[in-house]
């Protein structure tokens, strides 16, 4: 079948990041469980911790695109919540200000892997626009492998504009900078994902003519 990328929650994805759409966990009960923590009740938290780690481990595999590296980040993310949960002022915020703790932690953990492309790694493209970059994909490992080459600034601006589909004030918010930095570092983050994708395309190209050449 073929992929569409797209900036909706909607849009289908080849990977799994997209939280369920089950709200078990969520809402009044979270915000509930949220106060509680702040006044030091642990066993408000670890309910919390168990409700929401799914949500962050999801995150947290597509940044950075590795089980036991998603696990880890996902517990240092857990112990910083537990750590500076008092400090959250609205608990109605507490989803989007789990994330920016989430991201920090994905940074941290791709500071300790050398396979991670940097963003200095990734070739300014020549594609257009970046809309372009969200175009029909048919092979779902080539995605798949596109995306992998992406700097993990990239992968998580990607991750939580696109797929997640957090308004871009949320996003702003989780990554720590100004809202106008958010849409220039997702220009070029669909950029140079279009960028790998005509590159994978060229390389399966060039493979599949070899591989003609030698029957």
């Amino acid at each position: 079948a073929t992929h569409t990328i797209g900036g909706t929650a909607n849009a289908a994805a080849p990977w799994s990041v997209v939280p369920s759409t089950d709200q078990t966990g969520s809402g009044d009960m979270d915000q509930e469980l949220v106060v509680r923590a702040q006044h030091g009740d642990q066993r408000a938290f670890e309910a919390l911790a168990l409700a929401d780690s799914p949500r962050l481990h999801r995150v947290a595999y597509g940044i950075l695109r590795d089980t036991e590296s998603a696990e880890d980040a996902t517990q240092r993310a857990l112990v910083d919540i537990w750590r500076d949960i008092r400090r959250l002022r609205e608990p109605a915020k507490y989803e989007a200000w789990s994330y920016r703790l989430l991201v920090h932690a994905c940074y941290r953990e791709a500071r300790q892997r050398r396979d991670l492309p940097r963003i200095t790694d990734i070739p300014e493209p020549e594609a257009p626009a970046a809309a372009a970059a969200f175009g029909q994909v048919d092979d779902r490992d080539q995605l798949d492998r596109g995306f992998r080459q992406l700097s993990v600034e990239h992968r998580t601006v990607i991750v939580l504009r696109c797929l997640l589909d957090l308004p871009m004030d949320q996003v702003a918010e989780a990554l720590g900078v100004a809202p106008g930095t958010v849409g220039s570092r997702l220009h070029r983050a669909l950029r140079a994902l279009r960028a790998a994708l005509e590159a994978e395309g060229s390389s399966t190209t060039r493979t599949e003519l070899q591989r003609e050449a030698v029957r």
